[in-house]
């Protein structure tokens, strides 16, 4: 059967190659966990937390246990870490799945620790990882709240903690002095582990900025300072896509940098077709309020994309599609199905013609980044809010 022709295509071998890469660029020794979380960035959990582990990952990252419960049934053998916390009730399923949990409050202590008891689980048995809040103020534990929580893994807790964990605000700024001062609080919070006679095996801190930003060396000097193995967590550069640094490095771009833009894979196209051409004369209105009149007679083709499949409505009238090859003006405003593509420059346009949202066609080619700035957003955004009605296919 025929199916609405707007798509994300996934091209699940290029983030297998990209996340090999990103292992050649790490230091020795640190491990990476993929992070798929959020529908892996947009880009199909189904499709490519598989790919991860088929390059080789042990790790991999997701939103929630619901995420999780999925992932697991994707990836039997993978460790798989819940990142953005647990709910009322959720331990149990955190349990049955082997999920590993990020933990920061009390009552995640409370949900986990009741579950494994009523699971009948060994003393240290179930892995936890502690998040450190070290200046983002958004999830994690308080240095001066350390204490009540590193007190509830006592020899017989059936809790192990396992890893700690914190994330950096600022690993893409060049200069480095937020994350400096984010890693001595770590420090400190380290000391107060130590202290509590608790050893964890793991310090997982920094994304894709911090692997491809040439700042590796502090995080991993400190997980050997305390005896334990670091861990990254790259997700965008999974995807194809490095962060911007700003401001620019002073002395020019580290050398994993400089091979990452150079070698990292987008995997992610979008694309859709036209739908129908037509010819209007000058003065003609085009789409919604009347945001673009026609100066000249016009070929215009309608697309089968709009604001419900994540094409950004103020994108009206200041961007650009890629049809046979060329860029094709959007003109009117873009409504909640279609747009509508200035062809009257682009011989031949007609009914079936592939067109390109995001990705390459011919010689040209759009970027996340791209549309990104044209919406004043983040890369990430551009991928998450592609809507779950379009599918995701693997070629």
């Amino acid at each position: 059967m025929q199916t609405r022709p707007c798509r994300v295509e996934i091209r699940t071998r290029s983030l297998e190659d990209n996340y090999r890469l990103l292992v050649s660029l790490a230091p020795p020794d640190v491990d990476l966990l993929a992070v798929v979380k959020a529908d892996a960035y947009g880009h199909s959990l189904a499709l490519c937390a598989p790919a991860a582990v088929r390059a080789g990952a042990r790790w991999i990252g997701v939103t929630s246990m619901e995420e999780g419960i999925a992932a697991r049934a994707l990836c039997p053998a993978a460790r798989i870490m819940v990142m953005a916390g647990i709910f009322p009730n959720q331990g149990a399923s955190i349990v049955e799945h082997s999920l590993t949990a990020v933990i920061w409050e009390p009552a995640h202590l409370d949900n986990l620790e009741a579950a494994a008891l009523g699971a009948e689980l060994r003393a240290g048995s179930l892995p936890v990882h502690l998040e450190i809040d070290t200046g983002m103020s958004r999830q994690g534990a308080n240095l001066d709240d350390l204490a009540p929580i590193l007190s509830r893994f006592g020899p017989e807790s059936p809790l192990k903690l396992e890893g700690i964990m914190t994330h950096l605000l600022a690993a893409d700024e060049a200069d480095g002095h937020a994350t400096q001062e984010q890693l001595a609080r770590l420090q400190q919070a380290l000391g107060q582990v130590e202290a509590a006679g608790l050893y964890p095996d793991w310090l997982s801190v920094g994304s894709s900025p911090a692997l491809v930003g040439g700042i590796c060396g502090p995080i991993v000097a400190l997980a050997a300072r305390h005896g334990m193995k670091a861990m990254l967590r790259p997700g965008l550069a999974l995807y194809g896509v490095t962060s911007r640094f700003n401001p620019p490095f002073e002395s020019g771009e580290p050398p994993a940098l400089v091979a990452a833009r150079s070698q990292l894979q987008p995997v992610l196209s979008w694309k859709t077709v036209v739908m129908s051409v037509r010819t209007v004369p000058a003065g003609a209105v085009v789409g919604y309020n009347g945001t673009f009149v026609a100066t000249e007679p016009m070929r215009l083709a309608l697309v089968a994309a709009g604001y419900a499949d994540g094409l950004v409505r103020s994108l009206g009238n200041r961007f650009s599609l890629l049809v046979r090859g060329e860029r094709a003006p959007l003109v009117g405003r873009i409504s909640m199905d279609h747009a509508v593509l200035d062809v009257t420059e682009i011989p031949g346009v007609e009914a079936g013609d592939e067109v390109v949202i995001l990705g390459t066609q011919g010689a040209e080619t759009i970027t996340a980044c791209d549309h990104a700035d044209a919406t004043e957003t983040i890369p990430w955004e551009v991928f998450t809010r592609i809507a779950a009605r379009v599918p995701r296919i693997a070629v």
